[in-house]
């Protein structure tokens, strides 16, 4: 049997994360985030002063970085350059700095690529923000995950809570909607619901759900 290719798409807590690792573990598939790409990306510029706002030295960081994202007793670790980054790249800055490289055209050509490398043989489940639309948009099964605003923003404000980051709840609605203004109107891959893909309200869902 073939293995498949699975797409899961969808804003900022959408729940993209926990139900593709979930889905992966079922079916014994690779796990890949392609969010912890970009993440490990904006956390390299951030510490080696490479300027968000130039896409000329973010390229050539993409082209001349390594990110490696493997699995660990069913989680994922991931390392830029050989070093474990996996909580690093989980921080409140990072996470700015990544919503703001995701969008240069040039660092998500190589990214994309490298997905792309990643999953080709199948027996993957990937999620992001253009995988069904972009990175595969032949992939056998796709999902859209989405849920309100406001039940989004509490996720993510929990999420940076249980790590010790506190954010008030009207400041991280304010992040979440900022977001996602910026991923569905930029003009390289924006997040989008492929015409093929399943949409997932999971607003008044739990995760088992």
């Amino acid at each position: 049997m073939t293995k498949l290719i699975i797409a899961i798409d969808g804003p900022v807590g959408s729940g993209k994360s926990t139900i593709a690792r979930s889905v992966a573990r079922l079916l014994g598939y690779s796990y890949l985030d392609s969010g912890a790409m970009y993440r490990a990306l904006a956390w390299k510029a951030l510490r080696d002063g490479v300027l968000l706002d130039s896409p000329a030295s973010l390229a050539v960081l993409a082209e001349n970085m390594r990110i490696d994202l493997t699995q660990d007793g069913g989680a994922l670790r991931v390392s830029v350059d050989g070093a474990d980054v996996t909580e690093a790249i989980r921080s409140a800055d990072v996470a700015r700095a990544a919503s703001q490289v995701a969008v240069v055209p040039e660092v998500r050509s190589v990214l994309v690529d490298q997905q792309r490398r990643a999953g080709q043989f199948g027996g993957v489940v990937m999620e992001g923000r253009d995988i069904g639309t972009v990175v595969f948009p032949d992939a056998h099964l796709k999902i859209f995950l989405d849920a309100s605003p406001e039940v989004r923003a509490e996720r993510r404000r929990r999420e940076y809570l249980a790590k010790g980051q506190a954010v008030q709840p009207a400041a991280m609605l304010e992040q979440v909607r900022e977001r996602d203004l910026r991923d569905r109107e930029r003009v390289a891959s924006p997040l989008a619901r492929a015409a093929d893909a399943v949409l997932v309200d999971n607003t008044a869902m739990d995760a088992e759900e």
